[in-house]
């Protein structure tokens, strides 16, 4: 039996309703993978930065970059609203955490940045986390199958090359050139 597999990329979320696996790469970025536990709908975002806006503009570019979910406090909503439209219901969320690596030694707090902001997010929400791994060194390979809930989490602790961080470094360069995009419901 073969699975659907769907990647998501920085600035990305994804949810399923058909049992399909989701896989990231993360360095500093965190995903959090939510699902009904109840339902079997889930998904998994992959984010950034915590908020648009947070950081100096020598430091990330002007303030109003890139598209919207790239920051944990649009990609957060975005999936769970995502999930709710798909027939998931509040009461029922589980949420797991990961990311948040110091993989760019130059940049050392945004993965502490990120874990502090998801935690600090869910906590408001009255979300708990029921599993994370997060900080470190190393970058992560994650995969989420959101009918089930399971995960299996890689870290890297030896790449054959430096793409993660390569990749890393491209989109903090590359952030604010894409224009901003989506639509949010916030409640």
């Amino acid at each position: 039996m073969n699975l659907a597999a769907a990647k998501i990329m920085p600035g990305e979320l994804y949810v399923s309703l058909h049992g399909e696996m989701i896989v990231t790469v993360l360095g500093s970025c965190v995903s959090a993978c939510i699902r009904d536990r109840v339902h079997g709908i889930g998904g998994m975002n992959h984010f950034m930065l915590p908020v648009q806006g947070e950081h100096s503009s020598t430091q990330w570019g002007s303030s109003d970059v890139s598209s919207a979910s790239r920051y944990g406090n649009w990609a957060m909503e975005f999936l769970i609203n995502e999930i709710l439209k798909a027939g998931g219901e509040r009461k029922n969320l589980e949420v797991k955490v990961f990311g948040g690596g110091n993989v760019l030694s130059n940049m050392t707090s945004i993965g502490a940045r990120n874990i502090a902001f998801v935690k600090s997010y869910l906590a408001n929400e009255g979300l708990q986390i029921v599993a994370s791994d997060v900080g470190d060194q190393f970058p992560r390979k994650v995969l989420y199958f959101p009918d089930t809930g399971a995960v299996k989490v890689r870290k890297m602790r030896q790449t054959r090359n430096d793409t993660v961080i390569q990749r890393e470094k491209a989109y903090i360069e590359d952030i604010n050139q894409q224009p901003k995009s989506g639509e949010v419901e916030l409640f």
